[in-house]
């Protein structure tokens, strides 16, 4: 019986990654609040506000939850990210230009938004450089 492959040590690239996907999760929480609760052109009832920020905050952990798989080496989990990050980067793209909003909600929306998907950027791509193929094992 062949003994269990044991992982490569952690790449810096994906410590530097999985960190700046860390930053970037409460930036974009931040920005789906501030969109959720600062919109002109909706007037949610409470209930509404209530169940869209639990599900936020469950896709938030749920987020985290990969986060924290990935950086243990599995591929499966840098995959979602990764799908994820596209996603929500092209959401964001797409919803900064076509939603109207009050200039506070605009720029507290604006900087969130496009920070977090900077980050996101960043982190997805330091976790597919040739340094982190490697460690990505499971």
């Amino acid at each position: 019986m062949t003994p269990p492959v044991e992982p490569e040590a952690r790449p810096v690239d994906v410590d530097t990654g999985f960190w700046l996907w860390v930053t970037a999760l409460p930036l974009m929480v931040a920005g789906y609040v501030v969109d959720l609760v600062g919109s002109t052109d909706r007037d949610l009832p409470a209930a509404v506000l209530a169940v869209s920020v639990m599900f936020v905050v469950v896709l938030a952990a749920v987020v985290l939850t990969f986060q924290v798989l990935m950086r243990q080496g599995y591929r499966w989990a840098r995959t979602v990210l990764t799908g994820g990050g596209v996603a929500a980067v092209v959401y964001v793209t797409t919803n900064l230009f076509t939603v109207e909003r009050p200039p506070a909600a605009a720029v507290g929306y604006a900087v969130s938004a496009i920070l977090g998907s900077v980050l996101i950027a960043g982190g997805a791509y330091l976790l597919h450089r040739k340094d982190a193929q490697g460690f990505f094992t499971r």
